[in-house]
Formats: structure tokens, sequence, C-alpha cells
């Protein structure tokens, strides 16, 4: 089996001296595994960061074994924050969510877009904001569809509205953007509270249930705002 498709690097662990296993989300076969020959020279492991575009050449002797990739540098995304601590652990936290929520060889071209659409983020204002979001319609993609809308009782507090989650165990207040969801600059409390929302219901509805670990590199990412 051999095709050649376009795709984001997703993990690299060291295989050999001269070798690595990697992981990638492509266009058109999903994600995939393989190794890269070579691929701790200093001229491939250069462009062989987490979350850069690359053209794959993927050549398997059958479907149960691990196959091989040639690799070129079609996109150096992440290399332009590597002065950015926050989005830096933005980009590790999106990309292990990735490669953690996705099965093999599983086609969805709503994902590698949603990759795409990722690194247009984080080139807007609003890109902690907008992240939020971006992992919301994630999870929406992958069968997990949370509408906060459906959620929550309208009250005003201190004469002002308020989204109070429905719950009779545990009343939160809903940050107003993740019902109205607007443009306006949101406060870091805001932001980190809906970011702390959203990752329970990762927990409680997505990892829990399939037996994994919510990933410390969300959680690094969280602490790198505060």
């Amino acid at each position: 089996m051999s095709w050649d498709d376009l795709g984001f690097l997703l993990s690299k662990n060291k295989y050999s001296e001269n070798s690595i296993i990697s992981e990638v989300y492509t266009k058109n076969h999903g994600k995939v595994s393989g190794i890269i020959f070579g691929g701790t020279s200093k001229k491939i492991k250069n462009y062989l960061q987490i979350g850069n575009q690359i053209y794959i050449n993927y050549t398997s002797k059958s479907d149960n074994k691990l196959g091989y990739f040639k690799i070129e540098i079609q996109k150096a995304l992440s290399p332009f924050y590597f002065d950015n601590n926050k989005k830096l652990s933005c980009i590790t936290s999106a990309i292990n969510l990735i490669k953690l929520l996705t099965p093999e060889f599983q086609k969805n071209k709503d994902i590698y877009f949603s990759i795409e659409n990722f690194f247009l983020l984080l080139k807007s204002n609003n890109w902690i904001k907008n992240y939020i979001f971006w992992e919301l319609n994630l999870f929406k993609i992958l069968g997990y569809d949370l509408e906060f809308n459906n959620l929550v009782d309208k009250k005003i507090i201190g004469n002002q509205l308020k989204y109070v989650s429905k719950s009779n165990i545990d009343r939160k207040i809903i940050p107003n953007f993740l019902i109205e969801r607007n443009n306006d600059q949101e406060n870091l409390e805001n932001l980190l509270n809906g970011l702390k929302l959203v990752g329970d219901y990762l927990e409680k509805t997505i990892l829990k249930p399939n037996n994994l670990n919510y990933p410390l590199s969300r959680q690094y990412f969280i602490s790198s705002l505060k």
C-alpha cells in the first residue's frame, strides 16, 4: 500500500538511533502512524515540530504492519510561536487533543480543516476565546455537541444578566460569552472559567467513558495563562 497526502505532525518518538515513529493527521486518511528513517538527522528534525504541516509519502507492506513515511515540509507553523509560551502551550494542547481523541485510519476532513483553522485563530486578537470555541467545535465533530443554551436559566444578579446552570447539584454561573457567542473582548477570569467548564465537560462526557486520562498538556496551557 502506498499513497501521498498532506498532514499535520501530531507526535514523534525516537525509534532507533536514526529513526523516529511519528503520528500525522492527514487530509484523506485520518490519523496515521509511521516510521521516518533519518528522522533524527539535523536536516529533517529541524522541521519535525509538532503542528507543522508536511507532505507525506506513505508505504506499508500490509494493513497490519507499521508503515514508513517519506516527508517534506509544507508549512512551518509552530516555530512562529517558539518565543510565545502561551500560544506554544496552546498548540501542544490542541494537537494533543487531536491525537488523543481520534482513531487511526478514520478519514475525517472536518478534523483536518479544524487544524488549519486552529492556526488561523492563533493570529486573532481574541485567540483564547476563539480557542475555547475551537475545542467545542472539535467535540461536536467527534459527536459530542455541548449546547450551553439548553443547560442554563437566565437570572438577573446584581443588575446584570447572568446564565446559571439548571443543575440541582451545582448551580454554576456560565460566562455570558459561551451563550451569546459575541466577538467582544473577555477578561481573563471569564476565559479561565470557560476553559474550566469545557474541560469538565471533556473529562466527564468524553474521557472517562472512554477510559482516557485528562491531558496534562491542557493543564499546562491553562496554567500558562494565569
